[in-house]
């Protein structure tokens, strides 16, 4: 169990930080949707380089430790190839950058369910992991089913799926956290 506490304690702040980039994207998405294709590719890119490194430096700190440690650097490495490829190629198709971040968010949401049924957290970090991960599954299915039809439409999807998964990222940080100072607090 303390190996697994200071493991949480050395990793709570990647769930903080990552809900921070969701809710920051969401807000541009959401607030500003018609904004040109070349910046939505822009912020996204932006959006999954931070939130691919963040898992990858998560993923690396949990290899050996767990079995989540390397699925969760493999999704960070997806999402950092997604972020450098559409950064060295923003001349690409709607229709393109649909399929890139539906099937991101896709892979993406796949892990976090994974990672709720595996995790040994407390039901609330397991079932926000869950949501999470649902809410990535139905974003990314979105697109890909609606490709083309509305540019609005599809910034909307994706800002909203932002705007709630940030939150409950968040969210389970707190938790991770206020487990973690109980658990320091029993030590003494």
């Amino acid at each position: 169990m303390d190996a697994e506490m200071s493991e949480l304690q050395a990793h709570w702040w990647a769930l903080t930080f990552r809900g921070i980039a969701a809710v920051l994207f969401g807000i541009a998405a959401v607030f500003w949707p018609g904004i040109t294709l070349l910046t939505l590719l822009y912020i996204f890119s932006a959006w999954v380089l931070v939130d691919g490194v963040i898992r990858i430096v998560n993923g690396v700190g949990r290899i050996g430790k767990n079995q989540l440690g390397f699925l969760t650097m493999v999704v960070g490495l997806v999402q950092l190839g997604v972020g450098v490829y559409l950064l060295r190629h923003p001349a690409v198709s709607f229709a393109t950058l649909i399929l890139l971040i539906g099937f991101t968010l896709i892979i993406s949401g796949v892990a976090e369910f994974v990672a709720s049924l595996s995790s040994d957290d407390s039901s609330t970090g397991k079932t926000l992991t869950a949501i999470v991960g649902v809410a990535a599954v139905l974003a990314g299915i979105l697109m890909l089913f609606q490709p083309a039809k509305s540019g609005v439409a599809f910034v909307w999807i994706l800002g909203l799926y932002a705007l709630i998964t940030g939150p409950l990222l968040i969210a389970m940080s707190m938790d991770v956290r206020k487990m973690v100072d109980s658990g320091s607090r029993r030590k003494r």
